[in-house]
């Protein structure tokens, strides 16, 4: 069992999650409000305000620079993880995405025009960010790792 108590005392695993956490529950509360209802599957799903993979990867990167500072391998590799994540987030998922919709309008036109139903396909729209949710995902990363680094270690 000390593996298990390891893991769950390693600061290096736990700051990236909690700020994976943090994330997904502002993207449930924010969800709510702009559409009046309580949707769950947002505390796991991709896409939405905020970027929980920003949040994830930029408290790894910002926690790596603060323990190992700005020559280390540590921040070198969490750094340049965080930044393919967040330029992928905003780009090519977010592009996968506006496909998705656009493919599930003419899916929807297609039956309305041929007046039968089509297999069931509906694609995943929200799976990407905009830079600002992004933005705010690195925000939340960035400051739950300085809330590790100086409050909570």
């Amino acid at each position: 069992m000390n593996w298990l108590t390891e893991l769950l005392s390693n600061p290096w695993l736990l700051c990236p999650v909690t700020s994976w956490l943090v994330a997904q529950v502002l993207k449930v509360i924010i969800n709510a409000i702009i559409h009046k209802k309580l949707d769950w599957e947002r505390l796991v799903g991709d896409g939405g305000m905020p970027s929980g993979h920003s949040a994830t990867v930029s408290s790894l990167a910002m926690f790596a620079l603060l323990k190992s500072g700005p020559g280390s391998f540590e921040f070198a590799v969490c750094a340049i993880l965080a930044i393919i994540v967040c330029h992928d987030a905003m780009g090519v998922r977010w592009e996968t995405g506006k496909q998705a919709q656009a493919i599930n309008e003419i899916i929807r036109t297609v039956e309305v025009l041929s007046k039968q139903d089509l297999p069931e396909v509906k694609l995943k729209e929200l799976v990407g960010h905009t830079p600002v949710q992004v933005l705010a995902g690195i925000t939340i990363g960035i400051c739950n790792a300085l809330l590790f680094f100086f409050v909570i270690l």
